[in-house]
């Protein structure tokens, strides 16, 4: 059985496969122009194998339809999308998962740097300087940027001597999956890179607009319960950066997706009070049992 899937950002085409024998598979098709691109994401993928965790494993990779394109053949996770099961839950559940997907970040992140990378300094300052240049660029005023454009410039040396890991890339409740039995599994590497290990949590604004159970249990997760100030402030630049560029990227996906991002902005503006403080509010240390 094969059947089309139809969600995610990717141009890929992207197909839910059953094998005669009951395999489940998910099966990624691009361009051939992506060729070098998927095949270095999919050796990437290959380096996780080894993780006791639970991920899409890469199953085979090559080329198709008469040399026009290629192809990349992964395990499937059977269960619910962990975005739309977590506000059915109990917030002791979704704290519980929360905890596990930081553990599971924790051990993605054992996975080191592809070697030879660019200082870390180096390369998200030049993001930095992106972002900040493209917002100004496009048409979208968004009230409260200069505050943000203010607290990232503010912050820019927390960035010096960060170390590098691999990156899931797209890491929150989207990409999760809960399975029957309540395990959590990753999904969707599409976007996996290396860098700052901290970065990831740039997304997790998505997790606590869902969740501040879930989302605060992944912090503490990540850190066995014992979370660095430092941690902290470096998500907020994470975050604030992260925020000024989903403006002018969600321009040419329509004006449905510029609202959706105006209203996070908001809402990452009311969390950290205009960034005068670095610990979001719906942050919580110690949940009641």
């Amino acid at each position: 059985m094969v059947e089309p899937i139809n969600k995610g950002w990717s141009n890929d085409q992207k197909y839910y496969i059953r094998t005669a024998d009951g395999r489940e598979l998910l099966l990624r098709i691009s361009d051939i122009s992506q060729y070098k691109n998927k095949k270095r994401d999919f050796e990437a993928i290959k380096r996780l194998d080894n993780l006791d965790i639970l991920i899409s494993r890469p199953v085979d990779f090559g080329i198709c339809n008469n040399g026009q394109s290629v192809y990349s053949l992964l395990t499937w996770i059977t269960g619910r999308d962990a975005e739309y099961l977590l506000p059915e839950l109990n917030s002791k559940e979704q704290y519980r998962l929360g905890v596990k997907a930081g553990e599971i970040l924790r051990t993605l992140h054992k996975v080191p740097a592809a070697k030879n990378q660019v200082s870390w300094s180096e390369r998200f300052n030049q993001k930095i300087n992106r972002n900040i240049t493209d917002y100004e660029a496009c048409r979208i005023r968004l009230e409260g940027a200069d505050k943000i454009i203010e607290s990232i410039e503010q912050n820019r040396y927390l960035l010096e001597n960060r170390p590098q890991s691999f990156q899931h890339g797209d890491y929150h409740a989207g990409n999760m999956i809960v399975t029957k039995s309540g395990e959590l599994g990753i999904i969707d590497f599409n976007r996996l890179d290396y860098g700052d290990p901290w970065e990831e949590f740039n997304r997790i604004t998505w997790c606590a607009y869902i969740s501040a159970s879930f989302a605060s249990g992944r912090i503490n997760g990540y850190f066995q319960h014992n979370v660095p100030v430092l941690f902290f402030r470096l998500m907020a630049l994470y975050i604030a950066s992260n925020q000024l560029s989903s403006i002018p990227w969600a321009i040419k996906f329509g004006h449905e997706e510029v609202s959706t991002m105006l209203r996070q902005a908001e809402n990452v503006l009311e969390w950290y009070d205009g960034f005068e403080t670095f610990i979001p509010k719906w942050y919580i240390s110690n949940p009641v049992e």
